[in-house]
């Protein structure tokens, strides 16, 4: 009874926010009302645990921890953090690092509780319309700088639209973006010195059909475009998960397919899907030697030297000019 009495405690008085305060855990950056952390459940370089304060519960986007925990309320989160500690453990951790009274009876009649929202997820935002690439310089810069501008043909657009709920209400943005499964824009851009990344409406997994014995199974759509801009013959089914956490729809998918060539993200987290989806699909094909020394393929596209046409060579004059010498 002390347990679940305290349980219910710490979720009515433990805002997310505070605990990982307290943790040392400050957000990087905050979209409307939910806050974004480098997450500390695993290794990342791009934010993408998420807070929401006006529901307070959380979710990482970036995938899989140790815990095999995705996302939940304040319990949740300290049983993913200090995994793999037990329920009560957790429990007298987070009583200890707040600070908070010990309490092991019943609730008192006058106790009122916080109010909760329930996690319902609703649209504050409106797609004003969408454009063929190359219309807007910076989009275009960002595609360019990511190497894919070429690839993106036809597979990208250019996404505007609108905020209509929250602080940010009435402001208008633009992203490089494509449709997943669920008719969700996915989106990507580059905002000061980090990249944005972001879905409008339902995650979901990017399906592009080809051959029916051949899959070839990507994190992300850059990476799938970067091997595209390398294989531009090739006539794979490609599925793009978008997230990680998404795998277990692209297993299904995949099963029936006599070939699975995965491009996964050289890390722990690319690694762990990479090991599961191993176990769940014996035709799996590891491809991730090709840019060993990188994190993904983008990054090994991003780090190759642009051939430069004669006449964009540094000092060409000069050099011209030298062979006029006597």
């Amino acid at each position: 009874m002390a347990i679940r009495i305290n349980a219910e405690q710490i979720k009515d008085q433990v805002p997310m926010v505070d605990l990982l305060a307290r943790l040392g855990h400050e957000p990087a950056y905050r979209t409307g009302k939910e806050l974004f952390y480098t997450s500390m459940l695993r290794e990342e370089r791009t934010p993408s645990l998420c807070v929401n304060e006006h529901m307070d519960v959380w979710y990482d986007h970036g995938g899989p921890n140790r815990s095999g925990i995705k996302g939940g309320n304040v319990i949740d989160f300290g049983l993913a953090y200090w995994h793999p500690a037990t329920f009560p453990e957790v429990l007298e951790k987070i009583t200890s690092i707040m600070a908070m009274p010990v309490q092991t009876s019943t609730q008192e009649p006058g106790r009122q509780k916080r109010p909760r929202q329930q996690a319902t997820r609703i649209a504050n935002y409106r797609i004003e319309t969408v454009k063929e690439l190359d219309t807007h310089p910076a989009i275009t810069r960002y595609l360019q700088s990511r190497g894919i501008w070429e690839a993106a043909q036809g597979r990208l657009s250019e996404v505007y639209y609108c905020i209509t709920g929250g602080p940010k209400q009435g402001r208008q943005f633009f992203s490089a973006g494509w449709q997943n499964e669920a008719g969700g824009w996915e989106l990507r851009n580059r905002i000061g010195d980090r990249d944005f990344k972001s879905c409008l409406g339902r995650k979901a997994i990017s399906l592009i059909p080809g051959s029916p014995d051949n899959l070839s199974l990507f994190e992300g759509y850059m990476d799938y475009l970067s091997w595209l801009r390398d294989n531009p013959q090739a006539t794979d089914t490609v599925i793009v998960l978008n997230s990680v956490n998404l795998l277990d729809t692209a297993v299904d998918k995949a099963s029936s397919f006599a070939t699975v060539n995965v491009y996964f993200d050289r890390d722990k987290a690319g690694e762990a899907a990479l090991d599961r989806l191993m176990q769940a699909l014996p035709q799996t094909l590891d491809r991730s030697d090709i840019y060993k020394g990188y994190k993904d393929y983008n990054e090994m596209l991003m780090a190759r030297t642009p051939q430069r046409l004669p006449w964009e060579e540094d000092h060409i004059y000069e050099k011209v000019m030298a062979t006029y010498r006597r």
